[in-house]
């Protein structure tokens, strides 16, 4: 992951509206982040995401407490925040980024990412443009909450102006990392209606965020509503499933009723395709197949009119054998054609008894071998204009990588990155399986995440 490059002079952007939306004075910062964080009491899962508000405190602080509470526990995982807001001052066509190398606080400086903003700064409808982030009050307030439940972390401060869902969620997925990965939302709900005309659109609204219909979703339902519909998109896409946390609006906390301004709390989270009953499942029929195969010679063909239907839907699947912590066969797909109790049964036969690698596998072998299960999402372009910006734009740990070059073509599952952790080496040994020369570089490249099963 980048981090604030140890070249680049410092850089600190300044509090715009401590003192107005959040007290500037440490010592009653910490007390009302204390206050409001004691007093939320939804608990929910790990959230990959959350949407809070960027209201005054005094407004908007409770709400956002509700979901930023959950975090707590994960104050030792996280140590990455993607942190994306609307602009209130200044017109910004696309994605707006600083070139400070720390955002401040009244609880101290918190480190930018510089080396992924200027990774993705290489999108056309990104820019580096500091003068919208000078006096931009919607990400700053969301940095003291940060502080108060995560330990160390480094920030990506992006601002998102007049842009597609689609940019935003292109950028996201860039910066999308692992379990040290929060990616955060700011947007409050609507503005300036009377109360219940407030609390019928926002209820609207957040039926509309709950169905990820970003579509729907204008600027009079959230001034966040550009940076919101990239991550509904995106989530959409990745199968993500949403829980609403808090809904209220200022003349619940500390405003009057006539003209009010709404915010929501929300938390949204990955899920694993399978359970532990599928998993089980699963597995069963991976050893069934290998078992099968030492007395006939064929894959098991699995009974499916029993199975539930997700068992049945199209997955891309890679089967790893291992005998002594060193592979001993791995035969997949990245391509989603065969349902995915069909596709292991396949793929567990293939992987013992096909890989062009090794000897068939033997039973006594068997008694010992360890079987995972690799299920990936769908591959999507990589677009690099030469190697180094290709290295620039892996995720170690998270990337799993296709290449090619004329004929020849390669993958690498992300798991490889538990024994080749340098990108460059995780690179050149990629192009060593494809036949492509150490001095060439790959013409194409696709990238895709996976879920493990073992």
């Amino acid at each position: 992951m980048g981090v604030t490059s140890m070249n680049q002079p410092l850089s600190i952007r300044p509090t715009a509206v401590a003192g107005s939306f959040y007290p500037k004075n440490t010592s009653q910062l910490n007390s009302m982040l204390e206050e409001y964080l004691s007093i939320a009491t939804v608990e929910i899962a790990a959230p990959k995401a959350i949407i809070a508000p960027h209201a005054g405190y005094i407004y908007s602080g409770q709400i956002a407490a509700s979901v930023y509470s959950n975090l707590v526990k994960l104050k030792t995982k996280i140590t990455r925040v993607v942190l994306l807001g609307p602009t209130h001052r200044v017109y910004v066509r696309g994605l707006a980024l600083p070139g400070n190398t720390h955002f401040a606080s009244p609880l101290g400086n918190v480190p930018v990412d510089t080396d992924s903003l200027k990774n993705i700064s290489t999108h056309p409808f990104v820019q580096f443009l500091d003068e919208a982030h000078e006096q931009e009050h919607s990400l700053e307030v969301h940095i003291p909450f940060l502080q108060k439940v995560l330990n160390n972390f480094v920030l990506l401060p992006v601002l998102v102006g007049d842009a597609t869902p689609e940019q935003v969620a292109t950028i996201l997925e860039e910066l999308w990392g692992g379990d040290e990965t929060l990616i955060v939302i700011s947007s409050d709900l609507s503005h300036y209606l009377d109360y219940e005309t407030a609390c019928k659109t926002d209820n609207d609204t957040t039926h509309l965020i709950e169905k990820f219909d970003y579509k729907n979703i204008g600027s009079k339902q959230a001034c966040g509503c550009m940076p919101m519909r990239g991550l509904l998109k995106l989530a959409q896409e990745k199968n993500m499933s949403i829980k609403t946390v808090d809904l209220r609006n200022s003349g619940d906390t500390a405003g009057t009723k006539d003209r009010v301004v709404g915010y929501g709390a929300y938390a949204l989270f990955e899920n694993r395709i399978l359970n532990k009953e599928d998993e089980a499942l699963i597995f069963n029929i991976i050893h069934k197949s290998i078992e099968q195969g030492f007395k006939t010679g064929k894959a098991f063909e699995p009974e499916t009119k029993d199975v539930s239907e997700h068992l049945k839907k199209n997955y891309a699947v890679f089967i790893t054998l291992k005998l002594n912590g060193q592979l001993r066969g791995c035969i997949g797909t990245t391509e989603a054609h065969a349902p995915l109790i069909d596709a292991v049964a396949h793929y567990a036969h293939a992987a013992a008894f096909s890989d062009p690698r090794f000897k068939p596998l033997t039973e006594e072998e068997y008694k010992h071998v360890e079987i995972s299960l690799s299920i990936l999402t769908p591959a999507s372009p990589l677009p690099f204009a030469d190697e180094q910006d290709l290295l620039a734009k892996l995720r170690p740990g998270v990337d799993g990588l296709i290449i090619s070059k004329n004929n020849a073509r390669a993958t690498f599952l992300p798991v490889v990155w538990e024994s080749l952790k340098e990108s460059g080496q995780f690179l050149n040994e990629l192009k060593r399986k494809a036949g492509i020369a150490a001095s060439d570089s790959p013409e194409k490249a696709w990238r895709y995440t996976a879920e493990y099963y073992n």
